[in-house]
């Protein structure tokens, strides 16, 4: 549905918010049905939640509200109450997630976000939502520059945050980039809508709390998040050369075979250092389905190893050499454990065609399958494939070219480049 301009015209000082709301479905080709908002109880989400509502009957969707809460703060139950509040009083539906969690190892803030959007994911698809929509702001971006500054970051790591991107194949979209924190603001204050302010934004303990008192810091010098999100843009347009160049490569260089990916070590050496670093990011993050690129020191590592023509494993991928030939694919003790056919199996996985548990093929799935060789595939490829179950007994095995089921994967390897 095209943007009725003569109703954004009337729309005053909101105007330019509400095209940013309507973005969602401008530049799709087929209109979203049913569109998501992820919504925190913040000043940046409440704006959105609103915009987004006002915003429904023009684009023609149907509007449904998502609360994480990640129970890391007394005041978190509170604050998703408070937004089904304000939701019911919009007539949006609202849900509220849980992220039931022990103690978490590692980077706190990164565990919290990839539940978040695990949980999002999986509430979307449950409920046919086309995509959900996120309320960072060019604030976000500036203060993301600047944490990638303090990493000694490189390109990638500077660029901001993906105005668009997937997580188990559903779509997310960032429309308020553009807009700053105050816009935003300035509209809930204009409408006297409420909000909620997180005491941990003023926790130094965070880095993006510390980013972001850096950038008032910075103010002076004339470093503002405006400056900020024209040098996000150059970068940007700089990364979009980089990655046409790396999904060219893995084209002409890389095979996708069942799920799995190989490579000739001639043609994978004669790609540039940059290249090769880049490829085997995509590989690890494709087949393993991490949303975060490995740590540098690792990469580096994964790369000797195979110049030097040895095995390696990497985040649950396994690098095996057969020959000339170097076979990328899952680790069998990381492949996830068993769901329902026609649902998604180990982040990428949907088999479809017959009734039973999906889990990974084994070698005693394996052994049922008489005509596997003919595929040409390794063991180590196929044995990670899906395998449909009824019990101890093998249904079918679609890479394996065993019985009436069909396998398909989120997203190819070539498309999984484009898009990141």
């Amino acid at each position: 549905m095209p943007v009725d301009a003569d109703w954004l015209a009337a729309q005053g000082a909101d105007a330019p918010l509400l095209f940013r709301a309507l973005l969602p479905q401008g530049g799709a080709s087929q209109p979203p049905g049913a569109v998501g908002v992820a919504v925190s109880g913040g000043s940046d989400s409440m704006a959105m939640l609103h915009l987004m509502a006002r915003a429904m009957p023009q684009a023609g969707w149907s509007l449904h509200a998502v609360t994480v809460d990640h129970r890391l703060r007394p005041e978190s139950a509170e604050e998703a109450e408070f937004v089904g509040r304000v939701c019911a009083g919009l007539g949006i539906p609202h849900q509220v997630l849980i992220w039931d969690h022990g103690d978490v190892a590692g980077n706190l803030m990164q565990a919290a976000s990839a539940a978040r959007y695990g949980l999002m994911a999986g509430w979307a698809r449950a409920r046919g939502i086309d995509l959900v929509t996120l309320a960072h702001t060019a604030d976000d971006q500036a203060e993301t520059f600047l944490m990638g500054l303090s990493r000694a970051a490189g390109l990638d790591g500077l660029t901001g945050m993906r105005p668009a991107f997937e997580v188990d194949g559903i779509a997310f979209r960032r429309p308020f980039l553009e807009q700053t924190r105050a816009d935003l603001r300035a509209f809930l204050t204009r409408h006297s809508l409420p909000w909620i302010d997180d005491p941990s934004n003023d926790n130094t303990r965070f880095a993006r709390v510390r980013a972001r008192r850096a950038l008032k810091a910075l103010k002076p010098l004339g470093i503002s998040v405006g400056r900020l999100s024209s040098v996000i843009h150059h970068l940007a347009m700089a990364q979009g050369v980089v990655h046409q160049a790396v999904a060219r490569a893995g084209d002409e260089v890389v095979s996708e075979k069942a799920g799995s990916l190989c490579f000739e070590e001639k043609a994978f050496q004669a790609c540039s250092s940059e290249i090769r670093r880049r490829l085997l990011i995509a590989m690890v993050q494709w087949i393993g389905g991490e949303r975060h690129p490995p740590r540098e020191a690792n990469v580096i590592a994964l790369g000797r190893a195979l110049e030097a023509r040895k095995d390696a494993t990497l985040s649950g991928v396994r690098f095996r050499w057969r020959g000339d030939t170097c076979w990328i694919s899952r680790e069998a003790r990381a492949c996830g454990g068993p769901v329902p056919a026609g649902q998604l199996w180990d982040g990428r996985w949907t088999v479809t065609g017959a009734q039973g548990q999906v889990s990974a093929l084994g070698p005693a799935g394996l052994r049922q399958c008489p005509d596997w060789r003919a595929t040409g595939l390794p063991r180590q490829v196929l044995e990670v494939t899906p395998g449909l179950w009824q019990g101890d007994r093998l249904i079918a095995a679609p890479c394996a070219g065993f019985g009436p089921a069909t396998a398909t994967l989120t997203a190819s390897f070539s498309l999984f480049l484009l898009s990141h």
